[in-house]
């Protein structure tokens, strides 16, 4: 899809992209470059950045318990490791 781009650089960004990325009218969106692209994208609200940060600590505690049950597991079967000699 194409645009003009008005006298003063100004596009207008499609009513259906607005209402499917949250875009309203008044809102802030971050404009970069990308190799030969010119790339707008909705950025990330302080809650959705919380959000992703409640979801990576709830995986990495998960990952722990399950580390710490094969911990155990291994222990029980193989029995202690036994120490370095130097």
């Amino acid at each position: 899809m194409t645009r003009k781009a008005g006298g003063r650089g100004q596009v207008t960004l499609p009513k259906h992209l607005r209402e499917d990325f949250g875009i309203s009218g008044g809102d802030e969106v971050t404009i970069r470059e990308e190799g030969n692209k010119i790339v707008i994208e909705k950025p990330t609200s302080r809650e959705e950045l919380a959000e992703g940060y409640r979801r990576r600590a709830d995986r990495d505690r998960e990952l722990t318990a399950e580390m710490e049950d094969i911990s155990q597991e291994a222990d029980s079967t193989l029995g202690d490791a036994p120490a370095w000699e130097h």
